[in-house]
């Protein structure tokens, strides 16, 4: 037996909790962003992914009027830092609402390490970092869609295997419904079976 949920009456915040438990696990694009006035922030942004390959654009979404999405907008940059596991704690520190004039990252106690292209730091501890340039944002309802242009990709060494980022070596952290996170424990391999008519 299912259970039915509608969203026209259940509410909008039940049924943004429903679907935050069922959409998983979710990647958290860990956002750097610089405002108009120069305060650095960074936040955990869990609605990201990929867009397009050619040219390479990543999107996120900001759930209301964040000052992410309000410093992206003013300057027209960002930088995506992966969340790894062992930053677990600061990365949700950085979710905590402060006020505008204040950085996450001195906040936090996070160090910082310069971009080559875009104006917003990277995360120094992060093994990689997607410097962004504002491709074009969507309005959705509640939420905006920003997508942004990759115009640099900053990987740490350490994690490469023959040239290639390594899932075991990076360990991003993933968002799950209520207050968990995700791992990644218990990774399987598969390669996909091509058609043969």
């Amino acid at each position: 037996m299912r259970v039915d949920f509608d969203p026209e009456t259940v509410g909008r915040d039940e049924f943004y909790r429903l679907l935050t438990a069922v959409v998983v696990p979710r990647p958290i694009a860990w956002v750097s962003t610089v405002s108009a006035t120069g305060v650095d922030n960074l936040a955990p942004h869990s609605f990201f992914s990929i867009s397009c390959v050619a040219p390479p654009i990543v999107q996120f979404t900001s759930v209301g009027r964040k000052d992410t999405l309000r410093n992206v907008e003013a300057t027209g940059e960002f930088v995506v830092s992966m969340a790894p596991e062992e930053m677990f704690e600061q990365i949700n520190a950085t979710g905590t609402d402060f006020p505008s004039d204040q950085g996450e990252f001195d906040a936090v106690g996070i160090e910082r390490e310069p971009s080559l292209l875009v104006k917003p730091a990277r995360v120094a501890a992060s093994p990689v970092a997607l410097e962004c340039r504002l491709h074009s944002t969507v309005r959705l309802g509640d939420s905006t869609l920003v997508l942004g242009r990759v115009v640099h990709a900053a990987v740490d060494a350490s994690v490469l295997t023959d040239g290639h980022p390594e899932i075991t070596r990076m360990r991003p952290l993933s968002r799950l419904g209520r207050d968990q996170w995700g791992t990644t424990a218990g990774i399987r391999s598969i390669a996909r079976v091509p058609y043969r008519p």
